[in-house]
């Protein structure tokens, strides 16, 4: 959600400055633009859409975009329409910024602002900041200094990158509440709200903590927390692991979709050694066994797609170890005053680790300190805020996840979620050695059965032209795939544009059953598991009323087509997996649905992958 890109270095930094937004680009943004010091002055170009269009203006006046310091930045609309005023970066005087978040207290600021003389060409908060800054400055004459003043009457959460024409040396950047990293270079320095936008030039960061403000030159980096210089780590990354293009595939949701058997065999690793089918590595979470023994209770917090991995896995923890389990949406948790339990743990779940709601309520949380708290990041991305503010990494080994909505990040989420309760049951003794040793042999065919599910990518593509002039859908499950319901029923939405909601199909007779008739199509999720005779009454009370029913069944349920009743048979599957199966199918029919109805799979409107703003 926006991104920001900034360089100070020997060399022309324009062209990597806009590389860095391209590849920034699964973030999410409705307009794009860069601002570059050449000849004591500042060059800004801004363009509404794609990062191409902002590209190719620059092309056409080259002239003015050589230079050895600028910041860039893709943005996503929070105040103002997408619009050319409102882009990115704002300047003021001879100051340029780019803003990543929100100024929550942007109106008062502005009004005072405003009295002294200024005047406001965008309805961005950020442009508050570039006034504030400029202001402030005519007092000190020293950049840092004034960034320092400004920053305790901003109230909200933010990342900025700042450049004068009177300093064309110094890059200066904050951290409050929104990632930004720098990039350590040789006679040039960098930054980014994303790792993956520097890697052409570095594979050397630093990174920023909570309140940092740092000024970097081409040959230094100063960072400072409460006004007193600090150090922090540089840490050398492969950049090898964290590239990502297409390759043979129209697009990356599609590539991901494909890549999911090796995330989750990847994932599944860190707990199983394939040589050894009936116990859990040793190693696995070993230094963290003292405090998931004393766990009695568990909070899952997460938004989104990883809220669905949380309520699968709410299932799982209660059923396999008897363990009470909560799962809430971050953002609603966070401001009802809730109630977390001595011993608790809590789970925050995020691909990005920056998930602004899901850091806020664990902030929250810990400032209470429950007795015997512990707290758990499962993530994608190893050195997130989420990984460094909590008590136990958990990683899910997905690799770059491009696509705008989650495929492989889901289902290696779920795979180490299973890892982390066989562990607790482990651990506390609630699992028998013969059942964790059957668990760990279903776990270890589930790449194979993922292969095997792909391979219905041509039927579904059949299934999903049925869908393409359709306006609205249900998705039904029931126990563990009510959740893959839900999950299905936002990959829907989010990709095509059809509205979707997912349904515990034992809910038909409460409300939604209002809505079936012969338009309406209904996806079932059916395994032939300790539900599947429930869940045919379910078809049956939509069949009778001429809804169509779109199935994926397993191959053992011996369903039968009929009219108004299409069937795509999954692989077998255990019933506690099963969820991870049926992940594919849903995923495969969204995307499917999308191509034919000619939207941007893997930038959809209006949506980001990294999500840093409440």
């Amino acid at each position: 959600m926006c991104g920001i890109v900034g360089a100070v270095a020997e060399r022309n930094i324009a062209n990597i400055l806009l590389e860095g937004l391209k590849r920034l680009e699964y973030r999410g943004y409705d307009s794009a633009g860069l601002t570059v010091i050449r000849d004591g002055e500042l060059h800004r170009e801004r363009q509404v859409g794609k990062v191409q269009a902002l590209v190719d203006a620059v092309a056409v006046n080259s002239e003015f975009f050589d230079g050895h310091i600028g910041i860039a930045h893709t943005r996503w609309a929070t105040h103002g329409e997408p619009a050319q005023r409102n882009a990115h970066p704002h300047i003021s005087g001879k100051i340029a910024v780019v803003h990543n978040g929100i100024v929550e207290n942007y109106a008062e600021l502005k009004e005072a602002l405003i009295a002294k003389g200024y005047e406001f060409t965008s309805q961005t908060d950020t442009e508050v900041v570039a006034h504030l800054i400029n202001d402030i400055y005519k007092a000190t004459s020293d950049l840092l200094e004034a960034v320092r003043t400004v920053i305790p009457l901003l109230h909200g959460a933010f990342a900025l990158g700042i450049v004068h024409t009177d300093s064309p040396d110094e890059l200066i950047t904050v951290r409050l509440g929104s990632p930004l990293v720098i990039g350590v270079g040789i006679g040039e320095n960098f930054i980014a709200s994303d790792q993956l936008a520097l890697l052409p030039v570095t594979n050397r960061f630093m990174y920023l903590e909570e309140g940092d403000i740092a000024k970097l030159t081409r040959k230094s980096i100063q960072v400072y927390a409460d006004g007193v210089e600090v150090t922090r780590q540089i840490h050398e990354i492969d950049a090898t692991q964290h590239n990502a293009d297409k390759g043979e595939f129209k697009h990356y949701m599609l590539k991901e979709i494909y890549e999911q058997p090796d995330a989750v065999a990847r994932t599944l690793e860190m707990g199983i050694d394939k040589s050894e089918t009936s116990k859990l590595r040793d190693e696995f979470l070993q230094r963290h066994e003292t405090q998931l023994s004393g766990i009695r209770q568990v909070q899952i917090l997460a938004c989104g797609t990883s809220y669905h991995s949380g309520l699968v896995a709410k299932y799982w923890f209660e059923s396999l170890t008897r363990i009470p389990c909560s799962v809430e949406v971050a953002s609603e948790f966070r401001y009802r005053n809730p109630v977390v339990v001595d011993n608790s743990l809590v789970i925050c779940i995020s691909q990005s680790g920056e998930t602004a709601d899901t850091l806020s309520a664990l902030r929250d949380i810990q400032k209470h300190t429950p007795a015997g708290l512990v707290s758990l990041a499962l993530c994608n991305v190893p050195t997130s805020s989420l990984v460094r503010e909590t008590d136990i990494f958990l990683p899910t080994l997905a690799g770059p996840e491009i696509g705008v909505a989650s495929t492989k990040a889901f289902t290696a989420q779920l795979a180490a979620l299973m890892l982390l309760i066989m562990k607790v049951g482990v651990v506390q003794q609630r699992m028998t050695d013969d059942y964790l040793s059957k668990l760990i042999g279903e776990l270890q065919l589930l790449p194979g059965q993922l292969h095997a599910s792909l391979n219905l990518d041509a039927p579904i593509k059949i299934m999903s032209e049925s869908f393409e002039d359709k306006r609205s859908c249900l998705f039904l499950g029931r126990g563990l795939q009510f959740p893959i319901a839900l999950e299905g029923a936002l990959k829907l939405k989010e990709i095509s544009y059809i509205h979707a909601e997912g349904y515990a199909a034992g809910e038909l007779k409460h409300g939604p059953l209002a809505l079936v008739d012969k338009d309406m199509p209904i996806v079932v999720l059916a395994p032939k598991d300790s539900m599947f005779d429930k869940l045919k009454a379910n078809m049956q009370e939509v069949h009778a009323r001429h809804g169509e029913l779109f199935v994926f069944a397993s191959e053992s349920s011996q369903m039968v087509a009929e009219d108004r009743l299409h069937v795509v048979y999954v692989p077998d599957v255990c019933e506690t997996l099963a969820p991870i199966i049926y992940s594919v199918p849903v995923q495969l029919l969204s995307y499917h649905v999308a191509v034919m109805r000619g939207t941007d799979v893997d930038q959809p409107r209006n949506l980001a992958k990294s999500v840093t703003v409440e």
